[in-house]
C-alpha cells in the first residue's frame, strides 16, 4: 500500500490502529492495512473469542498457540486482531465470528462481507 494513500475503514474514515499488543496487521504496524502481497486481505479487526480460536484452530490457522519463531505470541480471548476477511466470513457462517471494530477495518473488507454483516457484529460499548 502506498504510503501517499490514506488508508480508511468501512465507514468511509481514516482507519483507527486495531492493536500494538499484541502487534497486528499484515505489516506488523498495528493496523488492518492491505496491499498487493495480502492475498488474504487481513483486513477485518477482530476482539477474538474463545469459540472463535477453536474454530480457528480446527480450520487449521492456530492462532492461540505461540510461535516464537514468528514473533507471535499467540492469541487469547479479547486479544484484537487483523483477520482475513475470508476467514471472518467462515466463521461467521459457523456462528462463531467474533466481534468486530468498525472504525479498524479497512474498507476492502467489503469485497468479502457486508457492511450489515459487520456492523451486526460490531464492538458495543
Amino acid at each position: 500500500m502506498s504510503d501517499s494513500v490514506e488508508a480508511k475503514s468501512v465507514l468511509g474514515t481514516t482507519l483507527h490502529p486495531c492493536s500494538m499488543d499484541p502487534l497486528t496487521g499484515f505489516f506488523r504496524d498495528g493496523c488492518c492495512k492491505t496491499g498487493p502481497r495480502d492475498r488474504g486481505s487481513h483486513t477485518i479487526c477482530a476482539v477474538v473469542t474463545e469459540a472463535f480460536l477453536e474454530y480457528s484452530k480446527a480450520e487449521g490457522n492456530d492462532l492461540s498457540t505461540p510461535r516464537p519463531e514468528y514473533n507471535f505470541v499467540g492469541l487469547k480471548p479479547g486479544d484484537a486482531w487483523c483477520l482475513c476477511a475470508s476467514r471472518w466470513a467462515d466463521a461467521m457462517k459457523a456462528g462463531c465470528a467474533p466481534a468486530v471494530r468498525l472504525e479498524s477495518t479497512h474498507e476492502r473488507a467489503l469485497q468479502m462481507v457486508t457492511l450489515a454483516q459487520l456492523v451486526e457484529h460490531s464492538v458495543k460499548d
